[in-house]
């Protein structure tokens, strides 16, 4: 093939819907293509791939489906040049985003095709935990090309795409998979979802012995909400908020610092709550993503869900701070708060009420005797005792809580915290990984 003829076939391709993609990801739209003239049967290779700048300071991999192409069917030319991808990224420490859109792949060849997807997902498999992966699904992303989309950290997906592994169910669409933890981000249309694929790396770490890059924000501003009165204003990026009714995991900024929010919400943690709050402090875990956690929660509605939280919050060696808003009630306390929770600081809002099990069952165990009133009175003598004998008072007399604040006090507070965390070095016992 002539230069011209070479010229000729990168022209065509950087009109394609993927390469498109790709300059609507990058910075200034510009990057540098990874295996341009890669063939697949008859005609390129149904991927484009390549790496630049973003966000003015974060070099990233991506790749992206090209539906113009045989509909962006996988193939073995297409699983070799998306396994390049994640092996220079595995060489070079930087973070990789895959967008989404295949009727699925070439079935003409057979075993070669699944020794294909065998490769890419052994790849990004091999590189979870060393740097951040984010998937964009942008169309269809159907059957065992579906499994390297969601193996990724984060899922991001417009809410009129599809994925599943069953190509015939109906479980496909992006409600059903944001409802279930599957999808981290549903976004309206194509321009929104690249956006947030852009604005999430605002938040992470190039790799796993890098740190968060400082981001300028403005202070907080006014609002109703506890959690945004002490992250930076603007700053919060929000995960998962169609799964789990009783926990929020947030990004956020804390003076110009990323770290990862876990908000209680009151009640009980069901299990999506848990996985929820587990996947995510593993997440920051992995990255030394500070982890702010708020407790208001009365406990865990089952055993395996509180130790799948307090398992992810005991393996943490990332620096972390809890602070009880409301209630804390055994397990959750211990979980998310206590020992357990291996936090470095733990702060207390004055109302808040730290308790072995629920108040009602102390006063029954400890002064059954102050319950022979009529019922209408009895809420007011528990709580009466509460503030008497299971507030953050004496929690702090006792040593459980580090301090005890007014809600004004917990940003300078938790800022001052973050200032050592920086320094943060624990050694864990030689092991594979938790078997919990």
């Amino acid at each position: 093939m002539s230069i011209e003829n070479i010229a000729q076939a990168k022209a065509e391709i950087a009109q394609t819907s993927a390469y498109k993609i790709l300059e609507a990801f990058f910075e200034d739209g510009q990057f540098t293509e990874i295996a341009p003239l890669a063939k697949s049967e008859d005609t390129y290779a149904e991927v484009v791939a390549g790496f630049g700048l973003l966000n003015e300071c974060t070099e990233v991999y991506a790749f992206a489906q090209n539906a113009d192409l045989c509909g962006g069917a996988m193939s073995k030319a297409q699983a070799a040049k998306i396994k390049k991808v994640y092996d220079l990224a595995l060489k070079t420490g930087m973070p990789v985003v895959g967008f989404y859109n295949s009727k699925g792949g070439r079935l003409n060849e057979e075993n070669a095709l699944l020794a294909g997807y065998g490769d890419v997902l052994n790849s990004a498999s091999k590189l979870s935990g060393v740097v951040p992966q984010v998937s964009v699904v942008l169309g269809d992303c159907i059957g065992t090309g579906a499994l390297n989309a969601v193996s990724a950290d984060f899922v991001i997906a417009t809410k009129d795409s599809r994925l599943s592994l069953d190509t015939t169910g109906d479980n496909s669409n992006i409600e059903y998979n944001a409802e279930n933890g599957i999808v981290n981000v549903v976004a309206e249309d194509e321009k929104e979802a690249i956006e947030k694929a852009r604005e999430i790396f605002m938040y992470l770490p190039e790799n796993n012995r890098a740190y968060p890059y400082a981001i300028e924000w403005a202070e907080p501003g006014e609002s109703d909400a506890l959690i945004k009165r002490i992250v930076d204003e603007g700053s919060v990026y929000k995960l998962s908020m169609e799964y789990g009714d009783n926990a929020r995991t947030v990004f956020a900024c804390l003076d110009g610092t990323s770290v990862g929010v876990v908000n209680t919400l009151g009640g009980k943690l069901s299990a999506d709550d848990a996985n929820k709050i587990a996947k995510f402090v593993r997440f920051c875990d992995a990255f030394s993503i500070p982890v702010l956690t708020f407790v208001n929660t009365e406990g865990f509605e089952d055993i395996k869900s509180a130790v799948k939280v307090s398992s992810a919050y005991g393996e943490a060696t990332t620096a972390m701070a809890s602070v009880i808003t409301g209630s804390a009630y055994g397990a959750a306390y211990i979980a998310l708060a206590g020992t357990g929770a291996n936090a470095d600081f733990v702060y207390a809002l004055p109302e808040a009420v730290i308790s072995p099990v629920n108040p009602e069952a102390v006063v029954l165990i400890n002064s059954p005797e102050e319950l022979n009133v009529p019922v209408a009175e009895q809420a007011a003598v528990v709580d009466k005792y509460a503030k008497e004998n299971l507030s953050a008072e004496k929690a702090a007399e006792n040593g459980y809580v580090d301090d005890v604040l007014a809600e004004e006090e917990l940003r300078e507070a938790l800022k001052s915290a973050r200032n050592i965390w920086m320094s943060k070095r624990v050694e864990t016992l030689p092991k594979k990984h938790s078997t919990i």
